[in-house]
């Protein structure tokens, strides 16, 4: 048995040598299954809900491919890895749709902060409520670890900023303080309290790492959504870091026990640990020094993923899938995306050469998976 699955995938246009370039609104009306954001330098699609890994990597890969194909018709054009504007062009903001009212709204409150990529992750079939209020509790506090994992955006303007996820660093969470959700009603509470004090401009304005996600949020939910993830450009590693949160919801599934307000920390505290291991995610991901929420240990974030990996492995083994969650041990060993950049950087290379040479090696990727798979 397991559950269903479904990614939202946020990607960058631009030249093979990394220059990022808008066609947001051509690719959306003139390539179906594709949405706009606010800036037109980004694109969007959405896989279905899927049960098994096999099918969501080929639900994956093949929009990719058509997204490259259509570009390929626009000139010398691609899609580009990494969750932030490395080269250059986060200085202004390129509109997509100059019209819409809230559009207007994000490019005045927060610019070019939110013209980001990233992987946000959705899961669902927990169907009784308060559980799925539970496992979002218990994601919440370990939100941190996925960032850590997926971590790819180290540059800026050409430059390494000092973070190795530099998108979650400068993304503005939204609104600022977010409580740890004790029930379905305290987050109904909640959201309808910031709507009225215009903290969220609507259901789907809270940029959190983790957030109930449903057809009519916030009363109506049938899954978690961790959004906290950098573009994570390898597909098999992205479904890796999936089934690591798969199997660990399994757990919380198994554990009615498994709960951070059941713990030594007060609500308060709890959000204070999450927000502080995010940070320091953002900055040094795998290597970070995070907080254990059941212990209050200080913990390097690849030991605790490590024992969480031991934890789920047999929960992979019974269901079938271990093969896909096994490549989380490939990111331990060899690093995340910017881990990896960063060395590179550290040897001489510039911005530009490993960017470029990144581009190269996920088209390589893509076209290798969807010659066995599309």
């Amino acid at each position: 048995m397991l559950l269903s699955k479904g990614f939202e995938v946020e990607l960058y246009t631009g030249s093979p040598q990394g220059d990022v370039v808008g066609f947001s609104s051509l690719i959306v009306s003139q390539l179906p299954g594709f949405v706009r954001e606010p800036d037109n330098r980004n694109v969007e699609y959405t896989t279905p809900p899927l049960i098994r890994y096999e099918h969501l990597l080929k639900a994956l890969v093949e929009p990719r491919q058509r997204l490259r194909k259509f570009l390929h018709t626009q000139g010398d054009y691609t899609l580009l890895p990494g969750s932030t504007m490395a080269l250059g062009g986060s200085d202004y903001f390129e509109r997509s749709d100059p019209q819409n009212p809230y559009h207007s709204y994000i490019e005045q409150t927060y610019g070019t902060k939110v013209v980001t990529t990233s992987i946000h992750i959705n899961v669902g079939g927990i169907e009784d409520i308060e559980t799925l209020m539970r496992a979002i509790r218990v994601v919440r506090m370990e939100a941190s670890l996925y960032l850590a994992l997926s971590a790819s955006s180290p540059f800026l303007q050409e430059q390494a900023t000092g973070f190795h996820s530099s998108r979650w660093q400068m993304f503005p969470k939204t609104p600022v303080d977010v409580p740890l959700f004790s029930s379905h009603e305290h987050y109904i509470t909640w959201t309808e309290e910031q709507l009225r004090l215009g903290t969220m401009q609507n259901v789907r304005h809270l940029w959190s790492a983790v957030r109930p996600n449903g057809d009519r949020r916030p009363y109506d939910l049938n899954r978690l959504e961790l959004r906290i993830t950098d573009l994570v450009a390898d597909s098999i590693g992205l479904l890796a870091i999936t089934a690591l949160l798969e199997m660990r919801l399994w757990m919380v599934l198994q554990q009615p026990d498994l709960d951070p307000l059941g713990g030594k920390f007060t609500p308060r505290e709890l959000v204070t640990i999450a927000d502080e291991n995010e940070t320091a995610c953002a900055h040094h991901s795998l290597e970070a020094e995070v907080i254990h929420w059941q212990t209050g240990d200080k913990i390097k974030a690849q030991d605790w993923i490590k024992d969480l990996y031991a934890q789920c492995q047999p929960i992979a083994c019974d269901r079938g899938v271990n093969c896909f969650l096994s490549p989380v041990l490939a990111i331990l060993t060899n690093g995340n995306e910017a881990q990896q950049w960063l060395r590179q950087y550290q040897q001489g290379k510039t911005t530009r050469q490993i960017m470029t040479e990144a581009i190269t090696k996920w088209t390589t990727q893509d076209q290798e998976l969807a010659q066995v798979l599309l």
